[in-house]
């Protein structure tokens, strides 16, 4: 009952996202807010397996709301795959006495944690953090706004080497299996083509690209690859196969890897982690679990985790079809 509820865990989980800390502080806040104790779990899922807790109150969250990354800590646990695990971690959370949770992550935290739940009908709430934005069920997650805003910035100042020396850049981006990075960054940033494994455009279709931009007086280019785009080579075989057939192009390489997930986090996602922060604690303490908190339509939702972790959130078709008019 949500009555019982007097003592809530709060954790991140899997890869780091800017703005993880400002839902930290959020739930911390929002329980001592409302009287009720909070504790903070480090290294995530193993932190729970071996009691890694810490006590935390209004003011162990001073000044973390700028920081990137997570104050505690994430890391990736192999034995809370295992029922054996799981029980572990059950019985730390039983005699440390909290009552429920809120784990901040992605896919693979939401399914461990509605698995855990399910075997033991523990109160959980779960906040999308992860910069690729592909948790159904919202459409911003925790760190994608800082993201992109990032690779926005990191392509600015490559356009300027490249422009200088004529050159064409391939600019990698993170996302996993989804594009919304490489297309949303593509977009604000000009790019004069953007793959991303929503579209196999194809080889040949790049090679015209090109080539029409060449045609059309451009003298640099950028084109960005979401890092699981599936036109079928990866980012320095791209670079190899137009060289080879567009020799007039001079081209260069760049991944921009985990510099994406670093930074400090825009005021975009801070406002976004604490109002979801704030929002998970409040269902808890009205008796809902099994739930991710989102936000659509600027509205905070709650969406079943079943449901949130059965597949990726699709790319906006109308950003598809502005991205092909700019990069006529």
């Amino acid at each position: 009952m949500a009555s019982e509820i007097k003592k809530i865990a709060v954790f991140t989980s899997g890869g780091d996202s800017p703005g993880m800390n400002a839902a930290i502080r959020s739930v911390v806040r929002t329980c001592a807010y409302l009287g009720k104790e909070c504790v903070g779990i480090y290294r995530g899922y193993q932190g729970m397996i071996e009691g890694d807790f810490k006590p935390m109150d209004a003011r162990s969250v001073n000044n973390i709301i700028n920081k990137g990354g997570t104050i505690l800590k994430s890391a990736r646990c192999e034995e809370f795959r295992t029922p054996e695990g799981r029980k572990k971690a059950h019985e730390q959370l039983m005699k440390e006495g909290i009552d429920a949770f809120v784990v901040i992550g992605g896919n693979g935290s939401f399914t461990g944690a509605l698995k855990f739940t399910e075997e033991f009908g523990f109160p959980v709430i779960g906040i999308p953090g992860t910069i690729d934005n592909d948790i159904l069920g919202s459409s911003y997650t925790i760190g994608f706004d800082t993201a992109i805003n990032t690779v926005v910035e990191v392509i600015d100042k490559i356009r300027d080497t490249a422009s200088s020396h004529n050159r064409l850049f391939f600019v990698e981006v993170m996302g996993r299996d989804v594009g919304h990075i490489a297309l949303n960054a593509g977009v604000g940033a000009g790019a004069e083509e953007i793959l991303i494994p929503e579209q196999n455009l194809g080889l040949e279709r790049l090679l015209e690209s090109l080539k029409r931009s060449k045609a059309s007086g451009k003298s640099s280019s950028i084109v960005i690859v979401a890092e699981g785009d599936k036109i079928g080579k990866n980012v320095f075989q791209l670079k190899e196969y137009v060289e080879e057939h567009l020799p007039i192009y001079d081209v260069r390489v760049s991944v921009l890897g985990h510099m994406q997930r670093g930074g400090n986090p825009t005021c975009f996602d801070r406002v976004l982690a604490s109002r979801m922060g704030v929002k998970a604690v409040e269902s808890l303490l009205e008796g809902k679990s099994n739930l991710m908190v989102g936000i659509r339509d600027t509205k905070m939702v709650l969406t079943p985790l079943a449901d949130a972790i059965k597949s990726h959130t699709e790319v906006d078709e109308e950003l598809i079809r502005v991205s092909d008019i700019m990069t006529t």
